[in-house]
């Protein structure tokens, strides 16, 4: 078993949300600049569920409220951070004893900024693919409340197997929708002006999460939307991508 990952040139984009656009949230601000000083491989897809039983020898997990979808291609969920990190570190030992880890790599949850510069995709819509302000095109490319047979903000969701919508320009399955992904990064506010490989807080009491889950309203499933809870809460909305990059 490989995990599919899709490598990311440096460059630079810009953080968060400007004041016009529509839908936004006070925390995606002040629009920052941001350079990724060097590339790095990220998930093409969630982690599936085959992929973190494989990885961990355990079980997908669960909440305990049955809610998940069940099988191998369909996404891990209800993964709080430090299972995530976890499968990080096992992944790295893996693969570095079968020799196949360049010297200095590891696999790591994405920092805040390295997940929306692979969401965006060279971007600055309010989605990859575009503003799309009445929501017409977002069934194409996320699995979301519309088209994921659940009303908008219900609470019993059920994901569907990844990839099974249109990928973002670089090629990304599921950035937007299906369930939220961690990232490395305590919440925080962003800087604004001109940052270099940003990594958020040094301290806090809870961990970004990016992507949206299924049942967030069209605004709420944008390249900017960030949230954050609890690093040791899982429910079924959570899940992760992961990157490979220098340690």
């Amino acid at each position: 078993m490989s995990l599919d990952m899709i490598a990311i040139e440096d460059g630079t984009f810009f953080m968060g949300s400007p004041s016009s656009e529509s839908g936004r949230n006070p925390d995606e601000s002040p629009l920052t600049e941001v350079s990724i000083s060097r590339g790095f491989w990220i998930g093409k897809t969630e982690v599936t569920q085959l992929e973190y039983e494989t990885v961990t020898g355990l079980p997908a997990p669960s909440d305990g409220s049955g809610q998940e979808s069940r099988g191998g291609d369909f996404p891990v969920q209800s993964v709080n951070w430090f299972q995530a990190e976890e499968f990080c570190a096992l992944l790295t030992d893996r693969e570095r004893d079968a020799g196949r880890l360049p010297e200095g790599f590891v696999y790591s949850l994405p920092t805040e900024a390295q997940w929306e510069y692979a969401c965006r995709a060279g971007t600055a819509a309010r989605f990859s693919f575009g503003d799309d302000l009445d929501g017409s095109q977002l069934k194409n490319y996320a699995v979301y409340g519309v088209n994921s047979s659940i009303p908008i903000g219900g609470n019993n969701p059920r994901t569907r197997t990844v990839g099974g919508k249109l990928p973002n320009p670089w090629g990304f399955y599921d950035i937007h929708g299906n369930v939220w992904e961690w990232c490395l990064d305590f919440k925080g506010s962003f800087p604004g002006g001109v940052v270099t490989d940003p990594t958020g807080p040094l301290s806090g009491s809870t961990r970004v999460y990016r992507g949206a889950r299924l049942s967030q309203p069209h605004h709420q499933v944008r390249s900017a939307e960030r949230a954050a809870r609890d690093p040791g809460t899982s429910d079924c909305s959570n899940g992760f991508r992961i990157v490979l990059t220098v340690e």
